[in-house]
């Protein structure tokens, strides 16, 4: 499976990597009574205060910890191998785009506590794939200038927000959830263009489903559990990188060998798609 994909092979070796070292954080923290390691291995944040270090919190840790590895496989592997489809320029755009977008969660792993301007960053890069995607995307994204609306305020609203709140500036409590709704009305009609054009797998568009509904559930099957003392309340957030997973994978579907080049909305019309490579 690994050659399969151009990158396969150092994809595998890294997930690995991460799989072992989830292991053996685990039995850190079970040997030392520190979660520290395991927790920012994980959910990439400092440990909470007063969470005990349990088998039923060691191993809940340990499976949160699984979508990550997954989210490496899958974004890390590349496309399909085969000789890359010539791609146009909007598609190309829309490509670095969705793979900057999905790197950026980077920023998470790598810094002490989720900062500001790692947030800030992320929604404009998100905002950036809002207005790539309408291009590529063509007529089959229904609606498309209030979804590009709805997307331009989603994402630009977000970084907005962080911004405000460094500066200590007065934030209104209507702010979020116009944002949050806005994110969501963009994301199901792009779901819906993805799932009736031939450029994306059908396995993309899921994954991009289930990162609209996962955090939802688990959040509301897992809040009801938590206390203090247990790490149920904090790992819904692992569901989050499915989004990762999605922006990937539909960077990796642009090139897929496999694809029928289709022409983006800014092709002439009666123009014939290019040939593949």
């Amino acid at each position: 499976m690994p050659r399969r994909h151009r990158f396969g092979i150092p994809a595998l070796l890294i997930t690995g990597l991460y799989v072992g070292a989830l292991a053996v954080t685990a039995v850190i923290a079970l040997t030392t009574g520190d979660l520290g390691a395991l927790w920012r291995l994980t959910l990439f944040t400092g440990v909470a205060q007063g969470v005990a270090v349990t088998w039923p919190n060691t191993l809940i840790l340990v499976v949160a910890g699984l979508p990550c590895a997954w989210a490496l496989w899958q974004s890390l592997r590349g496309p399909l191998t085969g000789p890359a489809p010539e791609l146009d320029r909007d598609t190309r755009r829309l490509r670095m785009g969705l793979y900057a977008a999905a790197a950026s969660w980077a920023c998470y792993a790598l810094a002490p506590t989720w900062p500001w301007w790692a947030v800030a960053l992320d929604a404009a890069l998100m905002w950036v794939v809002v207005v790539l995607f309408q291009p590529v995307l063509g007529s089959r994204l229904e609606h498309a200038d209030h979804a590009r609306a709805a997307g331009v305020v989603a994402y630009g609203g977000a970084a907005a927000i962080e911004v405000i709140d460094v500066l200590n500036w007065p934030l209104p409590d209507w702010l979020p959830v116009i944002c949050g709704l806005a994110g969501l009305i963009w994301m199901v009609l792009v779901l819906r263009a993805q799932r009736r054009s031939g450029r994306w797998q059908q396995a993309t568009v899921r994954y991009g489903v289930a990162a609209l509904v996962a955090p939802v559930l688990l959040t509301v099957v897992s809040l009801p559990l938590a206390t203090d003392t247990n790490v149920y309340g904090d790992v819904a957030s692992a569901a989050q990188v499915l989004m990762v997973i999605w922006l990937a994978r539909s960077a990796h579907d642009l090139a897929d060998p496999s694809a029928e080049p289709v022409p983006s909305a800014s092709s002439p019309v009666g123009a014939e798609p290019p040939p593949a490579q």
